[in-house]
């Protein structure tokens, strides 16, 4: 079979970094008066989620300082559900890989998975807290503004929804997305959240908007009393950012997926997916008619979530996976189908050869292709030649190089996107 030719493409996405996070933390939690509403020497819990957020282990390390200056005892405890395989030590670990250690923060990491009922919702849905953190003065979340994988709303990835899955830990993680199974997501998150507030027990906290190009963008401290109307607001900001794919694919290869680049593996919204494995859900987002995916990233610590929502996978993908974390992640999430086995062969050259005649094109000459290392970098994509017109009527593209699909002797691909080292603080 012959392949096309492909542009390598860059994407002119605009920049809004911070020039200095650690100042603009400071300036924030400042502003809020967070420390305010406590006496000295209080024991602040400061909850932090998982995956790569850009300057992550700094931006905590500025919350810590904060709270230290202020006369407190802050202490740092993983807010991330199921993550980390559902253990403390794993949740531990999935810190440490960001550089949120005891040592780098200057405080206590306290790792554990001991919940406290904070009663229930009108739904009858019981909502929980670490153990550790309700044991605190007060509690104050770290975390990312953004939309969320499975689902579309007002309020969907953010300090509210890790009120609800993030602080109720294991136990929660479950039972909340049970609730959603039924009631929806933004519902659940919406109504625990509300009464995780009722406690009392939540300050507040700093939430991280980041640009299409992973820049830090926004730190917004958020007083508790306006945690829900803000979360709207961020969220509707940091979407207006979203990078995206330009063009309609028949076939998009993806050089890897994973946890630490989206909670589903592969970012839904960007590829066009259901976790649940509708095709092209999402309206107003490019239509791909199938997904090759090559690989799981070297961070995914072997875990196969979103494998489900490709068409074609490589052999390798499949005998690298991990199934404790991988299953636990997925059945937390009632999101069986995202892990599913899709159909996979030994080569990537037969992976192409295989899914190409399934996108309804007699001539396989006009099957148009597109290629991203993952869902988090689209800075730079290849797209086929036969997409030169849409590439040069889009000023916000710019072909950087014209390439062949390049295979080695195994008949594998050699990815024209080298790997990006992920940034940790």
């Amino acid at each position: 079979m012959q392949f096309p030719r492909m542009l390598v493409v860059r994407q002119k996405f605009p920049g809004r970094p911070i020039p200095d996070v650690a100042a603009e933390v400071q300036k924030q939690l400042a502003g809020a008066a967070f420390a305010a509403r406590l006496r000295p020497g209080s024991r602040i819990a400061i909850g932090v989620g998982s995956r790569g957020i850009h300057n992550i282990a700094a931006i905590v390390r500025e919350v810590v300082r904060y709270w230290k200056d202020q006369g407190m005892r802050p202490f740092l405890f993983p807010a991330m559900g199921s993550h980390g395989a559902a253990s403390a030590e794993g949740q531990a670990e999935v810190l440490a890989h960001y550089g949120i250690t005891e040592a780098a923060m200057g405080c206590a990491i306290v790792s554990q998975l001991a919940v406290v009922s904070l009663g229930k919702t009108a739904d009858g849905i019981e909502a929980f807290m670490d153990k550790t953190a309700y044991d605190s003065d007060g509690v104050m979340l770290v975390g990312r503004v953004k939309w969320h994988t499975d689902f579309a709303g007002k309020i969907e990835s953010g300090l509210f929804k890790m009120m609800a899955i993030g602080l109720g830990k294991f136990a929660g993680a479950q039972q909340y997305h049970a609730y959603a199974y039924r009631l929806g997501l933004e519902h659940v998150i919406r109504s625990v959240g509300r009464q995780v507030l009722a406690s009392g027990k939540i300050l507040g906290g700093l939430a991280i908007l980041e640009d299409a190009c992973h820049n830090t963008a926004r730190l917004d401290a958020v007083p508790v009393e306006a945690m829900e109307r803000r979360e709207e607001e961020n969220l509707a900001l940091v979407k207006s950012w979203m990078a995206t794919i330009p063009v309609d694919l028949d076939i998009l290869l993806m050089d890897e997926i994973g946890k630490n680049i989206s909670g589903a593996g592969m970012d839904t919204k960007v590829v066009n997916r259901g976790v649940n494995g509708e095709y092209n859900p999402w309206p107003g987002t490019p239509r791909i008619q199938r997904i090759f995916v090559r690989d799981l990233s070297e961070l995914t610590y072997n875990s196969g979530i979103g494998m489900g929502m490709a068409d074609v996978v490589a052999d390798r993908l499949v005998k690298r996976i991990d199934w404790e974390p991988t299953w636990i992640n997925s059945l937390t999430a009632n999101t069986p189908a995202a892990i599913r086995t899709p159909i996979h062969f030994p080569t990537d050259r037969e992976c192409l050869e295989r899914i190409a005649p399934t996108v309804g094109k007699i001539d396989l000459g006009e099957v148009t292709y597109g290629w991203i290392r993952n869902t988090m970098e689209l800075g730079r994509i290849a797209l086929s030649e036969n997409l030169r017109p849409q590439i040069a009527s889009n000023p916000a593209l710019e072909i950087e190089a014209a390439i062949e699909f390049d295979f080695d002797g195994q008949d594998n691909l050699v990815s024209p996107f080298a790997p990006v080292a992920e940034p940790v603080g």
